[in-house]
């Protein structure tokens, strides 16, 4: 990597520059030109140093401008009493924003889990003593309800008996199931339209662009308050649908709307794009620790799979924003049962070597369903976005909530929602569960604690919803590949988690009943003897979970931390690590991406991922132009007119041009932004007097020798970046992608012994690496 500084002729720009090259983003003193020229740019202008839609930042140009700013506070805090705590407010500034988005997206969480809760109900039933009561409520509110009835109380009626009176029999189920159907496509319906009409960016899951987002890229509006507020609404009634998505993925998304809306409050994160991605990486922390409950699960998911940049003083950050959201969460209460989540579990019986046979099996099918889970989703939504599908959203998504709604009403374990379904498959039998999968034969001399019963031979109840699970396996695995990339809010994990916990419950049982018919068998003799409560069948359910997002997402250490955070059992950290360790490794045989990163390729998004580089490529294959091509646009030092610079800005889209000392020597001097150049001669034109199309525009310190009668040059030195980062034409790309992958570069130029070759920006990088892999280079679409 060569320094420009080196190739700069003595009359390129003054010897005192150092500080200039080193804080080159944009300088903060410099010397007004030659006699009575006004350098207009002294005094910063709107939207300079700002980026278009759809472009990547600099991130070396936001550090430096951050450097910059906090250096002017630090030595204007010694002037007055007044400077000193503006600049206290701005060092606390971060944790005001920390707090205020924990504050927010907790109290956003609750009020989505208590809405969730009521509308999915709403579904069968209504309660009469209080119409915002779910049936749980209803039902604890009610002085006549009985423990072995709990779920049934005079207050609750199901829409058949209110309607006819009758609740048993053909008739009064048929109209439950219609209604069912109908409060469903009801709630679809309104769903989609509010996304169509108000927020389209508020669908799908919102993790793949936060990751594009957090990885340098613009997409105004993503953010945005309407999207906070329609994602909102519109996730309450996707879950409520009872479609196949889970509300974690979007709650993220929700939580990243918090952030960017608070950073618009403070300068110091609204002016700089860096420092507000550091915002938006706790953000995400602070959702999935609201999403699962799990602050410490959350700050390792930030890190671990949607943060780009994460310095150390994020990761403080991150983990008070998440404390705060699971605080606040945890005031609200939302379950009543004084946790975050409502599938917390605790079991009381340890695990046996033995058992880490079926636990990487689980482990095997986790990877196996994650990746016929990828490719399936991934075809289905190439199709939607080829094909004739994508223009008809709405009916896309009339049509699957029905089916989904006409398939799981006969079903109780698809009926219900999907996290009711992972708190009942991660449940450990008590002695007064009522629930069909706790259906075994008691031995009417058992005088052990309630906590600790033996195993028991399977009743009828066991058998019967070991067959309906069966069914709503093959059910959830096909209706979620539909589901998920829809033009709804849709989280991916419950999901993902369902089957694999249905998965885990089903093996778990089958352990359990192997372990007390046949408990004299070699595997079982040393540690499960009769009459012991060896085997945990909604551990295996746990496990399964964990093993299916491992799948899916290819998370691996946050997964472990979320999973353990979420049951609070520490000594089940090794059957957790390793299913997801053998679902990630059985997943990455079959593909390396994530469900993410496939849908960040399938949107042609310009996202550099962490795999390795190993072509044996130079900067000079694949830096523009290439021979075939015009010359590369470039502006010289002091001979450009405005009227140049107007024809050439109109005659191309590229974001940036090299400036060179003349065209002959294309000595490298530095490089200016399109939209910098656009801002400041547009300016210009206003403020200053005697700026015209035939105005020399000069990026030098000093103003060129000009005739007397030429009309007055217009100096654009400040906008100019004299460090532009280059590399030789011989630099392997391995190098080149490294430092894009680092450094955050936007573009890099290419040089040989300071003269000017071409550029390499971050689009020509992904292209090059889609190239190397066989894929279609066009599919990379944003620069």
């Amino acid at each position: 990597v060569i320094p420009v500084g080196q190739h700069l002729p003595p009359h390129a720009g003054n010897s005192d520059s150092t500080e200039q090259l080193l804080h080159s983003a944009t300088p903060t003193e410099e010397m007004n030109g030659s006699g009575n020229l006004m350098d207009f740019l002294d005094e910063p202008f709107p939207d300079v140093g700002t980026y278009e839609d759809f472009h990547t930042i600099d991130w070396l140009r936001e550090k430096s401008r951050d450097t910059d700013r906090h250096r002017k506070i630090t030595s204007k805090s010694k002037e007055s009493i007044w400077e000193f705590i503006k600049s206290l407010l701005d060092a606390w500034s971060g944790w005001v924003v920390m707090l205020l988005i924990g504050l927010l997206s907790g109290t956003l969480a609750g009020v989505i889990d208590l809405a969730v809760d009521w509308m999915t109900d709403l579904k069968e039933g209504i309660c009469l003593s209080a119409l915002w009561y779910s049936h749980e409520q209803c039902c604890w509110t009610s002085n006549e309800t009985t423990f072995d009835d709990r779920d049934k109380c005079p207050e609750w009626l199901k829409w058949a008996e209110l309607m006819t009176g009758h609740s048993e029999g053909a008739g009064a189920y048929l109209l439950n199931y219609f209604l069912y159907i109908l409060w469903a496509l009801f709630f679809s319906f309104l769903a989609v339209s509010l996304v169509r009409v108000f927020a389209p960016y508020a669908c799908g899951s919102g993790i793949p662009e936060i990751k594009t987002i957090l990885s340098g890229f613009i997409i105004r509006g993503y953010l945005g308050k309407w999207t906070l507020l329609i994602k909102t609404v519109t996730l309450v009634l996707a879950v409520s649908s009872g479609l196949s998505l889970g509300k974690e993925g979007p709650l993220v998304h929700v939580a990243c709307c918090c952030g960017n809306l608070f950073c618009s409050l403070f300068s110091k994160y609204s002016k700089n794009e860096g420092k507000r991605r550091e915002v938006l990486s706790a953000a995400a922390a602070a959702g999935v620790s609201v999403a699962f409950g799990a602050p410490i699960g959350g700050v390792l998911f930030s890190l671990e799979e949607v943060s780009y940049y994460f310095p150390l003083k994020t990761l403080w950050r991150s983990f008070f924003a998440a404390l705060v959201a699971a605080f606040t969460l945890r005031s609200i209460n939302p379950f009543g049962n004084n946790r975050l989540v409502l599938f917390y579990v605790e079991y009381h019986t340890p695990w046996y070597m033995a058992e880490l046979v079926p636990f990487i099996l689980l482990g095997v099918f986790g990877g196996l369903w994650g990746t016929l889970f990828i490719r399936a989703n991934i075809a289905w939504c190439r199709r939607r976005k080829t094909t004739q599908l994508g223009k008809y959203p709405v009916l896309e998504v009339i049509v699957v909530t029905g089916i989904t709604a006409i398939l799981a009403y006969p079903n109780p374990y698809t009926r219900r929602s999907t996290s009711e379904l992972i708190s009942e498959l991660f449940n450990d039998c008590g002695a007064l569960e009522s629930s069909q999968l706790c259906d075994y034969y008691n031995n009417p001399n058992m005088t052990r604690p309630v906590d600790d019963i033996p195993d028991r031979p399977a009743g009828p109840g066991v058998y019967t919803a070991l067959w309906q699970l069966a069914l709503a396996l093959i059910f959830k695995i096909v209706i979620t590949i539909f589901t998920f990339g829809m033009k709804i809010p849709s989280g991916l994990f419950i999901p993902s988690m369902a089957v694999g916990a249905i998965a885990g419950r089903i093996v778990g049982i089958a352990v359990e009943q192997m372990a007390y018919h046949h408990h004299d068998w070699i595997i079982f003799k040393n540690w499960c003897r009769p009459g012991a409560d060896c085997v945990t069948p909604g551990l295996y359910a746990m496990v399964g979970a964990a093993a299916c997002l491992g799948g899916v997402t290819r998370m691996t250490v946050s997964l472990v931390v979320i999973m353990f955070e979420l049951t609070g059992g520490l000594e089940y950290i090794v059957p957790l690590m390793a299913a997801a360790v053998t679902s990630k490794w059985v997943a990455d045989a079959f593909g390396k991406e994530g469900i993410y990163e496939a849908h960040i390729q399938l949107n042609g998004y310009p996202y550099l991922d962490q795999d390795e580089f190993t072509h044996r490529t130079l900067a000079t294959d694949v830096m523009r132009p290439r021979r075939s091509e015009p010359p590369l646009a470039v502006l010289t030092q002091d001979s450009t007119t405005v009227e140049d610079v107007e024809t050439l800005i109109k005659d191309t889209d590229y974001n940036g041009f090299p400036v060179v000392v003349s065209r002959e020597s294309e000595r490298l001097i530095g490089f200016v932004q399109r939209r910098d150049l656009t801002l400041a001669i547009k300016n210009a034109r206003q403020k200053q007097d005697g700026v015209v199309s035939n105005s020399v525009v000069y990026f030098t310190e000093d103003a060129p020798q000009l005739a007397p009668n030429n009309p007055q040059p217009l100096k654009l030195r400040r906008i100019l970046n004299l460090s532009p980062f280059t590399v030789t034409d011989h630099t392997p790309m391995e190098t080149v992608v490294d430092i894009f992958r680092k450094l955050g570069l936007r573009q890099c130029l290419v040089t040989r012994s300071g003269r000017l070759l071409g550029i390499i920006t971050k689009k020509d990088v992904l292209r090059h690496m889609a190239q190397m892999m066989n894929q279609d280079p066009e599919s990379i679409m944003f620069n």
